[in-house]
């Protein structure tokens, strides 16, 4: 029983001399620094519902030794990549204004249900990063015609499928953006997107 209270002590004594006090782990300089998409390649503010739009284009990628339209790096989707359907590239849109590219490329299958509808949201993926980095550097917006039909056509599909959308994702509302933005197009394409328009099934 004598050896008791020196053993205590000497037990006290390794734990005093061992035990440091709980210290919350520091964040790493990474963590506190705030990262951009590779798409955004310039620092001009962008709109609210751009941004809004960065965490479902998460899993675009960028290939920085390619830039269709400069300085935006060529952007992949789900193996859809924007250089292979550049709006804006005299090899590819075979001299055809935005929305006659627009209507000759994003095509729907008839009936709509059929429509591949992964594929259409792959290149609106690709539209989208690049609006973005091109409003990075405050570049031209012609890209936002085939960007909005491209979701127009996202609408009709999603109408003659079921599926529910708030108003902003409506074949209407999406139309209304087409033909707002096509300033400079002939009557004649966008009748053909109104023609589109009715033709939900």
């Amino acid at each position: 029983m004598k050896f008791t209270a020196p053993l205590t002590a000497t037990l006290f004594m390794a734990t005093s001399t061992f035990a440091a006090p709980y210290q919350p782990p520091h964040p790493s300089p990474l963590s506190r620094q705030s990262t951009q998409p590779c798409f955004i390649v310039g620092s001009t503010a962008l709109p609210a519902e751009i941004t809004a739009e960065f965490p479902s284009l998460a899993s675009v990628t960028c290939d920085a030794s390619s830039t269709p339209i400069a300085p935006v790096p060529d952007v992949s989707s789900g193996g859809v990549s924007f250089s292979s359907i550049n709006f804006a590239d005299s090899a590819v849109n075979q001299g055809l204004s935005p929305l006659g590219f627009a209507l000759k490329t994003f095509v729907t299958a008839s009936p709509l249900a059929g429509t591949d509808l992964g594929g259409l949201q792959n290149q609106l993926n690709t539209y989208l990063a690049t609006e973005a980095g091109l409003r990075s550097v405050s570049g031209s917006l012609a890209i936002k015609v085939p960007k909005f039909f491209i979701q127009f056509q996202i609408a009709r599909v999603n109408n003659a499928t079921g599926v529910a959308v708030d108003e902003a994702g409506t074949v209407e509302h999406q139309l209304g953006k087409v033909v707002k933005n096509a300033a400079g197009e002939s009557q004649g394409l966008i009748d053909q997107v109104n023609t589109l328009a009715g033709q939900l099934t």
